[in-house]
């Protein structure tokens, strides 16, 4: 039976979606972030979605599980630009508080996912 496809993995799907949200809030930041928390927020987004995919086609759950350690990290470090943004001023608590939640499911999505793969090995 084959593996399944990154792409049919929940948690995949719902970074990429997250990945557009971060692109379309911070594309209201102003200009002159551009090069600054504008691009580490764009950066540490995809790195999410994208260590997921990528960790997920080495079909070893041991290489799937420190993939998916990166993409947790990328998350963290996302979760404290936004936090940043928020302070200052970049984000309304609407759009903030829509992003921590998404953070926060993919979050748990991953540490389940995680676990789950350091408990097989």
């Amino acid at each position: 039976m084959p593996m399944e496809s990154y792409r049919s993995l929940l948690v995949w799907q719902k970074a990429v979606d997250f990945a557009v949200l971060i692109y379309q809030l911070t594309a209201a930041f102003p200009k002159h972030e551009v090069y600054g928390i504008v691009s580490q927020m764009q950066r540490a987004v995809v790195s999410i979605p994208s260590n997921i995919a990528e960790g997920k086609e080495r079909q070893s759950d041991r290489d799937f599980a420190r993939f998916l350690a990166i993409a947790l990290g990328s998350l963290a470090e996302l979760e404290t630009q936004l936090l940043i943004a928020q302070r200052l001023g970049y984000l309304d608590e609407f759009d903030w508080q829509e992003a921590t939640a998404q953070a926060d499911e993919i979050g748990k999505m991953l540490r389940s996912l995680h676990k789950k793969l350091n408990n097989s090995n």
